[in-house]
């Protein structure tokens, strides 16, 4: 039973990381989406951030290759910092899986994201000016991109989420313990 809902699971994380290979918009991506359901439903704290983190890097390693995206940066290690953290907030989930409170934590996880991301841009100091109104600058340029972050993870959280458990409710053998 346990190895079907961990083949599921796995199998769903691919499908999604998949989902960036393809063409979309700026930032509409299911990254945040994705931790915070690794986080919610693999029971081995170990294979919620090991699985979705190894599925983003390959899917990092093969934009980089089709697209010529540079991959070793020091802003891809912020980026997976953010991702490992979008886990830990699914943690969070685990026991208060409602609508409600997947909505509350895609939103957190984009803002947190924004929040982040964006100082670390303007950390780098080569886009910005290093003052308050460097800062300021970098991130109301990010406003624009924003938008399709936390529309993403509305979506993709009620995708995931929603098919997971609907799922569970169809295959009685993938709703194991979450403890």
């Amino acid at each position: 039973m346990l190895k079907s809902r961990i083949t599921v699971l796995i199998s769903m994380v691919l499908a999604a990381v998949a989902s960036r290979l393809i063409p979309h918009p700026p930032n509409f991506t299911p990254m945040i989406a994705l931790a915070l359901f690794g986080g919610s439903y693999f029971t081995d704290r170990r294979t919620a951030y090991v699985v979705p983190l190894a599925a983003m890097v390959l899917s990092d390693i093969g934009l980089a290759f089709l697209k010529g995206y540079e991959f070793f940066t020091a802003m891809r290690l912020v980026i997976y910092g953010c991702f490992s953290l979008m886990t830990t907030m699914g943690f969070l989930l685990r026991h208060r899986l409602k609508i409600v409170n997947i909505i509350a934590a895609s939103v957190a996880g984009s803002i947190v994201f924004f929040i982040i991301t964006n100082f670390a841009v303007w950390a780098g100091g080569h886009l910005y000016p290093m003052n308050m109104t460097g800062l300021a600058q970098c991130y109301i340029a990010a406003i624009p991109f924003f938008s399709n972050t936390v529309l993403s993870a509305l979506f993709y959280s009620g995708l995931l989420f929603g098919s997971f458990e609907f799922a569970q409710h169809k295959i009685p053998a993938l709703a194991e313990s979450r403890i």
